[in-house]
């Protein structure tokens, strides 16, 4: 395993945290790879930075804040870059993390190619 790409990893997913908790979705959306897939359940899917910047300024928008990772897995996925899943909960939602692969770009910044979450219900 190599730790340097899982420390890579882990600083992006603690970054997208820390913006989505400042309310900031240009900085979530810096988190992922241009042309990265979100896969957001129930609300549809979202392709490139642009469309993930503009979910996640409504979700922001709507008063969701204070987000928190629970039950975090990390599995390699090749030489450079990490699947994690989990549970997560905000403080108006809960729901699960189904895939984020994260990958180490050219930058030697890690960063979201994939996304797969889904919302299972209100707080």
């Amino acid at each position: 395993m190599n730790n340097s790409v899982l420390d890579a990893c882990k600083a992006g997913i603690s970054a997208w945290q820390s913006a989505f908790n400042q309310g900031n979705a240009k900085g979530c959306a810096q988190q992922y790879a241009e042309g990265t897939t979100m896969v957001a359940k129930p609300f549809g899917t979202f392709v490139g930075r642009e469309a993930i910047e503009n979910f996640w300024q409504g979700i922001i928008d709507q008063g969701f804040s204070n987000v928190e990772y629970q039950d975090v897995e990390w599995t390699a996925e090749g030489e450079d870059g990490f699947i994690l899943t989990s549970s997560w909960t905000m403080n108006k939602a809960y729901g699960v993390v189904h895939k984020e692969h994260w990958k180490l770009q050219a930058d030697g910044k890690a960063r979201l190619e994939y996304d797969e979450f889904e919302v299972l219900g209100e707080r």
